[in-house]
């Protein structure tokens, strides 16, 4: 399993590109993000901010990034162009954005490479995860990043669990994979290319590209899409 089988780093991300391996496991990555926004120089002072846009540490954000009335922007992250912030976003930490990305009301975003023209827009929680190209989190979807006993977390598949060695690590998203509504992606699961979770499930585990969980573990093969 590695994370070319899932997504590749777009162009709008290629100043990250030697701290993400694509023949390494995906969730590999998840320990690169601090260091990838370490080798970028100081951001220069973003002015014009609307009163309610709270910035702390290193804030990269692209001149058209569009800003909210309010929302909380703690670094190191890094926001890149046409993304839209929205009212009550909260980014504390070790954020990669890609281009075209939507970061909704009340969501919170921490230690996670966003891809190009990833949604999440109303209600969720992203930690410790990776989202692929054109990914989507339905509203109050969750990625659940530590276990209730605090262990390492495991990814299980079919053929065989791989020992991540990580204490937090949410979801990893193939591109255009999508999350119905208040669904939990347990800690270390990971979706396929245009995987989808249905509304309302609670998944663990691997969900093969192009196939659909439902809430009682039924898995149903997607048509192929040229």
């Amino acid at each position: 399993m590695k994370a070319a089988d899932f997504f590749a780093l777009p162009a709008s991300l290629a100043a990250f590109a030697s701290f993400f391996d694509a023949q390494a496991e995906p969730w590999a990555w998840l320990k690169n993000i601090g260091a990838a926004l370490a080798s970028l120089p100081a951001p220069a002072p973003r002015v014009g901010l609307p009163p309610g846009v709270h910035i702390e540490g290193a804030v990269h954000l692209a001149p058209d990034v569009k800003l909210p009335a309010y929302c909380t922007l703690i670094g190191p992250c890094w926001i890149g162009p046409g993304a839209e912030i929205r009212p009550g976003a909260f980014i504390r930490g070790n954020v990669i954005v890609g281009a075209g990305c939507v970061l909704g009301n009340a969501c919170e975003f921490k230690n996670c490479l966003l891809m190009d023209k990833v949604q999440v827009p109303h209600f969720s929680y992203v930690g410790d995860s990776i989202l692929g190209n054109g990914s989507h989190l339905g509203a109050g979807a969750i990625c659940s990043n530590l276990r209730l006993d605090q262990k390492a977390v495991s990814v299980r598949t079919s053929e065989r669990i791989y020992e991540t060695g990580l204490r937090k690590f949410g979801a990893i998203l193939g591109d255009a994979a999508e999350v119905g509504c208040n669904s939990v992606l347990n800690p270390g699961s990971v979706l396929g290319k245009r995987a989808l979770v249905a509304p309302g499930t609670v998944m663990t585990g691997y969900l093969p590209a192009a196939t659909i969980a439902r809430q009682r573990g039924n898995v149903s093969h997607l048509p192929r899409r040229d």
